[in-house]
Order: structure tokens, then sequence, then C-alpha cells
């Protein structure tokens, strides 16, 4: 007698993802994401410096509130207009604290208000610093990544 064969029903189909196919698509997300996140973090860099230009737009329009009624602009900051010495009472930090206010260079015809990054905004190399300066009536914006204002090219990160 001839041996029994036995038929074995085919297999289904396999389900699913190979290892190597998985690792495939693995790469590929952690290469999207090495090119996407610095764009991503800069993009948030540059909209937080939204916080800073309106700080400087609030400090200059105190600043000719103050002028209005005295011969000089006002050299602090912080202290409330009642204190002694008076002052435009604003805070030291912008409002989320993305950056440190001062006024510098204060004399009756001029000032300059500068917003320095504080706290993840440091990452924000080339714009660190932004300036407003406001000398005889005229007013400059400035920025820079160190100690220094460059004056020569305010739309590098005041652009608009």
């Amino acid at each position: 007698m001839p041996p029994m064969r036995v038929d074995h029903p085919a297999r289904p189909p396999g389900r699913g993802f190979t290892l190597i196919e998985l690792m495939i698509a693995v790469a590929i997300v952690a290469l999207l994401a090495a090119v996407a996140l610095p764009s991503f973090l800069d993009s948030i860099r540059k909209s937080r410096r939204a916080e800073a230009f309106g700080a400087i737009s609030a400090v200059q329009q105190a600043q000719e509130r103050w002028r209005s009624g005295r011969t000089t602009y006002c050299s602090n900051l912080s202290a409330a207009p009642t204190a002694d010495p008076p002052g435009l009472n604003f805070p030291g930090t912008t409002a989320n604290g993305y950056y440190t206010l001062a006024l510098s260079g204060v004399s009756g015809t001029g000032y300059t208000i500068t917003a320095t990054a504080a706290s993840s905004q440091t990452a924000d190399t080339r714009c660190k610093l932004l300036a407003a300066e406001v000398n005889g009536g005229n007013l400059r914006y400035g920025s820079g990544s160190s100690s220094s204002i460059d004056w020569a090219d305010p739309n590098r990160c005041w652009a608009k």
C-alpha cells in the first residue's frame, strides 16, 4: 500500500511588517525629524521675539509720555512713578520671561532700550540682543548675537 499523502492547507499570506521594513520606516522618520526639528525650533524662537518687540514698543511709548512733561527721558525702568527717584514702572523682564529689559544712555534727547535673551531664548544665537535707540528724535533698531549691537542690519532680527 502506498504511503498516505496528507495535504496541508495553504498558509494564509503573512500579515504585518518584517523587522527590516519596520527599521526602514523608523530610519525615514528619524531623518525627517532631524531635518525638520531645527527649523521648527528656529520658528519658535523667531515668534518669541515678538514679546521683546512689544516690550520695547511699550517702553518707547512710556518714555514719550514721560518726556512730554519733563526735560529728559526717564532713566529708571522699574521704579514706580511715585517712588524717589521715579520710574516707568516696568518689570525687568518681558511677560513670559524670555527677555530682560534695560535702559542705557538716557539723556534729554535720547536713550537706548535693550532686550537681552533669557531662559530658553538664549539659543537664538543671531538675535540675543534686540535694541531700539532714540537720539534727537530719530529712532533706529539694532540687534546682536553677543555683547554689542549691530545697528547696520536691523532687518536681520526686526524683519516684519
